[in-house]
This record gives structure tokens, C-alpha cells and sequence, in this order.
């Protein structure tokens, strides 16, 4: 059966299940980037976090590295101007995890 909801109360029941799907969103996120974030010490997994406002969710780090890890990008001259990593780590990964997301964040909208 179909829930009624009064048309003045519309956008508070759009508003709650985007503030939902944001939350579950940012979580699976970080999760996931944290499982491809390649491990040496664990010092760049273990910096991933993540800032959850009411319709906006963020996943961050501050390490100095993380940049050259993740994306390739200005690589420190130790690399030899090669991207490199212990694992056979992806470039743009966490771009990768971000489309990825696209059809969760619909399929979770949808059951909120």
C-alpha cells in the first residue's frame, strides 16, 4: 500500500530520505575507498574520514601522500616520476568509488 502524505508535508518527506541516503552514502564511501586505498603502514587507510551535514557528505584525508596514491598526481620525486604502489592500486580510485555510487544512492532513495 502506497503512504499518503499531505501535500504541505512533501517536502519534509523528500528532505528526510535525502539526509538518509546522504548519511548511508558517505558511510559506504569511505568504506569502500579505505578498501582500495593501498596499505604500507596503514597510516593512509586509517586517515580517511568522513563530515556528514544534513544534505552534504564528505570523505577526506590529511595525509601529504594521499594525492600521489590515489590519483597519480603530483608525484614526489622519490618515485622516479612513476606512479607506483605496493598493490596493483588503480588511478583515481576514489573517482572510480564515486560513480560507483551513483546507482547505490539511486537504489537507496528509492527504499528510503
Amino acid at each position: 500500500m502506497a503512504r499518503e502524505i499531505n501535500l504541505t508535508d512533501i517536502g519534509d518527506h523528500f528532505g528526510e530520505k535525502v539526509q538518509k541516503v546522504v548519511r548511508k552514502a558517505t558511510f559506504k564511501a569511505e568504506a569502500d575507498i579505505k578498501f582500495f586505498t593501498p596499505q604500507d603502514t596503514g597510516r593512509l587507510i586509517g586517515s580517511w574520514d568522513r563530515d556528514i551535514k544534513p544534505f552534504i557528505g564528505v570523505v577526506f584525508t590529511d595525509v601529504e601522500y594521499a594525492e600521489p596514491v590515489a590519483y597519480g598526481t603530483n608525484l614526489p620525486p622519490s618515485w622516479g616520476g612513476r606512479y607506483r604502489t605496493r598493490r596493483q592500486t588503480i588511478k583515481g580510485y576514489p573517482e572510480l568509488v564515486a560513480k560507483q555510487l551513483e546507482e547505490y544512492i539511486k537504489n537507496e532513495f528509492r527504499k528510503a
